[in-house]
């Protein structure tokens, strides 16, 4: 039966073989990509702890001592090596030199007939990560996440702001009032039809948010690539942030329902009515010093994305740091991580930021 309709669905067979189709085109892609030489070059790192919703990596550099220690927080949504995409621009590698003690939280993909991890799931995965790096490291560390990672990471903060010591937010959406965003306003205009339990497959998930906004998943990415073919730097870039794209993961159909309904529709973490732990959640329940890092270019998670959650913390603990665009990172959205001007001009103020606080 389809998830959609009381009847069975005469067209379930082409949809499937249709599915089968895009997946041999994608491993082909891929397959192509690595041959080039766009492949997956991660650097080196442990495994320092262990959960079924994820797992604890830990990046080892020269520093005899280091400190502070940093919890890097992915979004779910696809393989975290975005965040050391290349030695020229890797954060993992930026963070080693500056001497901190560098752990990512690794999510493992949901599987099928599990249980229908939400919200409150990923914010209590991430304090459990975090007292995984306290154990490991003998400090309380600075969580750091982009995206949505950014915005389940503030949702943790809020539920035992004790926990961190920090909070750094990466092109991360926390209010979701009309207007605050592109992305927010397409995702709100059309009906949401994902299921609250199951999976979404990661194909899926991409085909809908290009369909939601073309504009920012589907045109800008090809203007990136045309605009990169006049430096092969940059085309470099946009060629292993492409590959890195095509590495679907699936999602808990229980975390994009409550994403689209709890948070894009109605916004109840930025009105202080999130419901996590039988407490209502919001921006007065952040108790810690936060910085928002926005791209002026990105659709997803612009500066009216954060300011209006930001303002309703408490004074002087709060402080965002704009960027332009940049050619080469295929998505504005993920300039932060990716782009060449951000790590040169961007990621100095950061660890500056972070060092103060730790």
């Amino acid at each position: 039966m389809s998830p959609y309709a009381p009847f069975p669905d005469p067209f379930a067979g082409l949809r499937t073989a249709q599915a089968g189709a895009m997946e041999q085109w994608r491993q082909m892609q891929v397959r192509s990509l690595d041959l080039l030489g766009y492949g997956v070059a991660e650097h080196p790192y442990e495994i320092a702890a262990d959960a079924p919703l994820w797992r604890l990596r830990r990046y080892r550099g020269t520093a005899a001592n280091p400190r502070p220690a940093l919890l890097m927080v992915p979004a779910p949504i696809k393989r975290p090596y975005v965040w050391d995409l290349t030695p020229e621009v890797s954060v993992v590698r930026f963070c080693l030199e500056r001497d901190m003690d560098v752990f990512l939280a690794d999510w493992r993909p949901p599987v099928e007939g599990g249980p229908p991890h939400g919200l409150e799931d990923y914010a209590r995965a991430i304090l459990a990560a975090a007292a995984a790096v306290a154990r490991e490291s003998g400090q309380v560390p600075v969580v750091i996440g982009h995206s949505l990672g950014g915005t389940l990471a503030a949702i943790a903060g809020a539920l035992e702001p004790e926990r961190l010591r920090g909070l750094v937010v990466l092109a991360s959406p926390l209010s979701f009032a009309a207007g605050s965003s592109a992305f927010r306003d397409s995702v709100v205009a059309h009906e949401d039809h994902t299921p609250a339990d199951g999976l979404v497959p990661g194909a899926r998930l991409a085909q809908s948010c290009a369909l939601l906004a073309p504009g920012t998943f589907v045109w800008s990415r090809w203007m990136d690539g045309a605009l990169s073919l006049a430096d092969p730097a940059a085309l470099a870039l946009h060629l292993r942030i492409a590959r890195w794209a095509l590495d679907e993961v699936p999602l808990a159909g229980c975390l994009v329902h409550q994403m689209v309904e709890w948070l894009y529709r109605e916004d109840r973490f930025a009105g202080g009515n999130l419901a996590v732990g039988g407490r209502r959640l919001g921006p007065t329940d952040l108790h810690l010093p936060a910085l928002a890092a926005v791209n002026t270019a990105d659709e997803i998670g612009p500066r009216a994305a954060v300011a209006p959650f930001f303002a309703r913390m408490a004074p002087g603990s709060t402080s965002i740091i704009e960027h332009p665009a940049e050619i080469g990172v295929g998505l504005q959205h993920l300039a932060i991580l990716a782009g060449r001007q951000a790590h040169r001009l961007v990621w100095p103020r950061i660890a500056d930021w972070i060092a103060a606080r730790a």
